[in-house]
C-alpha cells in the first residue's frame, strides 16, 4: 500500500511513522507513506495557500489551485484507490472503513486546515470524506494520522500475530472482553480460573459472553446494529 499525505504543515506528521507498528510496517516494506508540503505547489513568493472566503466571514479557506496541482500531479504517476479528505463535516470513521481501506493500493489523504478548502476541491476531486469525531481540531493531520494507524495494522504481515486484528474491538460490533497476564494472583485479585484452566472451546464462549457483557454496559448503541 502507498499512502500520499497532502498537508500545510507536513512536519506535525512524521514523528508518528517513525515509531512502533507504522515505522515497522514502512521497514517491512508492506506500506509506503509520503507526505506533500501543499506550499510547494503554490505561486508567487510566500508560497500562498489560502485566501479570504468570498462573501465575507472569519477564517481562512485552502486555495484550489494549489490542491489541484499536487492531487494532478500525483494521479498522473498512478491510479489511487481513494482520494480522501479530512473533514469534521464527513462520514464518521470507523472499524469497518477501515478494513475495507486496507484492501485498497494507493490512497491520497488531504488535511484539511484553516476553514477548510475550497468547495470545489470537494466536487470534483475528493472520492471519501471522513471525520474522527464530532470535534473541531486545527487542521486534518490528526485525524489522517489515526487513519493511517488504523489501516496499517490490519495489512497482513504488519502485527506478529495477523489474528490478533481480527480480535479487536468493533471488528464485530462487540467490544473486547477483558484481558489478563501473568501473575494469576495479585494482592488477592485473581484471573477467571476459566482462563487458566486450557479448555479453549471454553475459553472462546467465555470471551464471547464478556464481550457481549461489556458491549452491553459500555456501548448498548452497538448491539442495535
Amino acid at each position: 500500500m502507498r499512502i500520499d499525505i497532502i498537508s500545510v504543515v507536513p512536519e506535525l506528521l512524521e514523528s508518528p511513522f517513525n515509531a512502533s507498528i507504522m515505522k515497522r510496517a514502512i521497514e517491512k516494506g508492506l506500506v509506503e507513506v509520503h507526505f506533500h508540503n501543499l506550499r510547494d505547489y503554490s505561486t508567487g513568493n510566500y508560497r500562498q495557500v489560502d485566501d479570504y472566503q468570498f462573501g465575507g466571514g472569519a477564517g481562512m479557506v485552502l486555495m484550489i489551485e494549489p490542491i489541484d496541482k499536487c492531487i494532478t500531479k500525483l494521479k498522473s504517476q498512478r491510479d489511487y484507490d481513494e482520494v480522501i479528505y479530512m473533514t469534521p463535516d464527513g462520514e464518521t470513521f470507523n472499524q469497518k472503513t477501515a478494513n475495507r481501506m486496507s484492501l485498497c493500493e494507493n490512497l491520497i489523504i488531504l488535511c484539511g486546515h484553516y476553514k477548510g478548502v475550497d468547495q470545489r476541491v470537494r466536487d470534483h476531486f475528493i472520492t471519501k470524506e471522513i471525520s474522527v469525531g464530532d470535534y473541531v481540531l486545527s487542521g486534518g493531520e490528526l485525524g489522517a494520522m489515526i487513519v493511517c494507524d488504523a489501516v496499517i495494522r490490519l495489512i497482513p504481515g504488519v502485527l506478529g500475530d495477523e489474528t490478533s486484528a481480527l480480535t479487536d474491538s468493533f471488528q464485530d460490533d462487540l467490544l473486547a472482553p477483558p484481558v489478563y497476564t501473568r501473575p494469576a494472583s495479585y494482592n488477592g485479585w485473581n484471573v477467571p480460573e476459566i482462563l487458566l484452566s486450557g479448555n479453549f472451546p471454553e475459553i472462546e464462549q467465555w470471551r464471547e459472553e464478556e464481550a457481549y457483557k461489556h458491549t452491553k454496559i459500555r456501548r448498548p448503541d452497538l448491539l442495535k446494529k
